[in-house]
């Protein structure tokens, strides 16, 4: 999900554990009261309304259908968590996008993936925003996604999905921008190292083809007679 998320406050990782980040759009007024290694505590305005809130890793997986790998699903951990969900009145906004927030990145037959990350909002406040929830982004040099929450919904203008164009198969330069991001080096592990690959690859072949083509496609008869001209030409 792509958003222009103007602001921003991190609180530093301890070596290569921990560590905090928070976004918001410039339409937001946000305060940063308090911080430490496990939280940021801010006052946030919205369009002159206010929405209290928590976001974040719960390290609590609520139902069995919300893990995958890993130990038996625990029970008494999951009657605990909608105990206290009763006991502080705080109900969860609703969330879309992976089934999974949290993955231990290891090899398919070791993995372990979770829904850790959530958003509470108080049950007084939740009705001042009806409309909010929460995305579950991708996950990047981190084992957990990141979270986006929409007070107004989800935004009606939606980017349109990333799609390989077959007129850049006859293009020399498409090859070479594939080629030089696969053979870089990125990442802390191999899964990571693929996820990081391919987002930057689609960013790379997006931007050129914006440059190189602009908004023009196209028609298959109009490819094969330009691959035609290109292959005579060799």
């Amino acid at each position: 999900m792509k958003m222009k998320l103007d602001n921003a406050f991190y609180v530093e990782p301890k070596g290569i554990a921990g560590g905090l980040a928070l976004w918001w759009s410039q339409d937001v007024k946000l305060s940063v009261l308090h911080y430490d290694k496990k939280f940021i505590d801010t006052v946030i305005s919205i369009n002159g309304g206010t929405q209290w809130c928590i976001m974040g890793d719960t390290n609590n997986v609520a139902s069995p259908n919300e893990e995958n790998g890993g130990s038996l699903f625990d029970h008494n951990n999951a009657q605990w968590y909608y105990e206290f969900l009763e006991c502080t009145y705080l109900m969860e906004i609703q969330s879309k996008g992976g089934a999974h927030t949290w993955s231990n990145q290891r090899s398919e037959a070791n993995e372990i993936c979770e829904k850790l990350d959530r958003v509470f909002s108080s049950v007084e406040r939740s009705f001042l925003f009806l409309k909010a929830i929460a995305i579950i982004d991708v996950a990047i040099a981190s084992d957990h996604a990141a979270i986006v929450l929409l007070t107004n919904g989800v935004m009606k203008k939606v980017k349109r999905d990333f799609k390989f164009e077959y007129r850049w198969l006859i293009e020399e330069e498409c090859s070479r921008l594939v080629e030089e991001e696969w053979t870089s080096r990125e990442g802390t592990n191999q899964r990571e190292t693929f996820r990081v690959k391919l987002r930057r690859t689609k960013v790379k072949l997006g931007k050129w083809n914006r440059e190189m083509f602009g908004k023009n496609r196209l028609s298959a008869n109009d490819f094969n007679q330009e691959l035609s001209r290109k292959l005579v030409g060799r």
